[in-house]
């Protein structure tokens, strides 16, 4: 039996991307599945590419919908009677200068990617507490570490991630509940398709560097060994570029900065 043989896990924005492809390896190791998404049916797509799809259940969840994400988890719990990862994984990009983004935007990045994070936490603790143990997986970004040009809203969502479940590992960590922020580079999804620009429509194409980005399905495996290995924070891609500026940003950010705003569109 592997590690995740068994467990019951709960997986955000599992409609495609990472989510989908965490879905897929996590079934095929043996784990019991609960799929979120606002899409009933790619969700019902993954489900059934899913290695023994019976242990793969949904439960519709749209982010910004917060009035509803107490009873989606009471939903969720309820699936298989209890939950022993929490994958957050939902989300939503932005491109755009400062300048040209509208609080609208800057708002539903935050709400999405931070806010709802947090609510979900907070619905799901006291389960992890009186079970005596859980472990919630954050999928952050490189972004949630450094900020580059036309990244403000969500470089600033998963700078607020890092410093919520930060705190929170050091809260619960004497009660076996483990927090592990993955912090991916460029990752070939579609995430740049449905990022929104300053105005709020999507940007409805791929950026070259997430085309080149490393496979969804090779992200999954860094990341379960990361999860497995219960590391607090681990890096996920293949680019040595974004390593060396993670590392820069420690040692020496004000070089860092020199390089990203060369960045700044003209």
């Amino acid at each position: 039996m592997g590690y995740y043989t068994n467990k019951v896990i709960w997986i955000t924005g599992a409609s495609s991307g990472i989510g989908e492809a965490l879905a897929l390896a996590l079934a095929a190791q043996g784990a019991r599945l609960v799929l979120s998404s606002r899409r009933a049916d790619e969700l019902a797509r993954v489900q059934k590419a899913c290695t023994n799809p019976n242990n793969v259940k949904i439960v519709t969840v749209d982010l910004l919908d917060t009035v509803v994400l107490g009873a989606k988890t009471s939903e969720a719990l309820a699936v298989f009677g209890h939950i022993d990862i929490m994958v957050h994984n939902g989300g939503i990009s932005q491109r755009g200068l400062v300048a040209e983004t509208s609080m609208q935007v800057q708002r539903k990045v935050m709400e999405v990617d931070y806010f709802s994070y947090v609510e979900l936490t907070n619905h799901l603790l006291p389960h992890f507490m009186q079970r005596g143990g859980g472990h919630f997986v954050v999928i952050s970004s490189v972004m949630g570490k450094i900020g580059t040009p036309m990244r403000s809203a969500y470089a600033a969502a998963k700078h607020a991630l890092h410093g919520f479940f930060d705190c929170l590992r050091a809260e619960v960590f004497n009660k076996n509940i483990l927090v592990t922020v993955i912090t991916p580079g460029y990752i070939r999804t579609n995430v740049t398709m449905n990022a929104l620009k300053g105005d709020g429509t999507p940007v409805a194409e791929l950026g070259h560097n997430i085309a080149n980005g490393l496979p969804a399905g090779k992200a999954a495996v860094q990341i379960l060994k990361a999860v497995a290995a219960g590391k607090f924070e681990a890096y996920v891609g293949k680019n040595s570029t974004e390593k060396l500026a993670l590392l820069v940003n420690r040692i020496a950010p004000n070089l860092l900065q020199k390089i990203v705003r060369k960045q700044v569109p003209k």
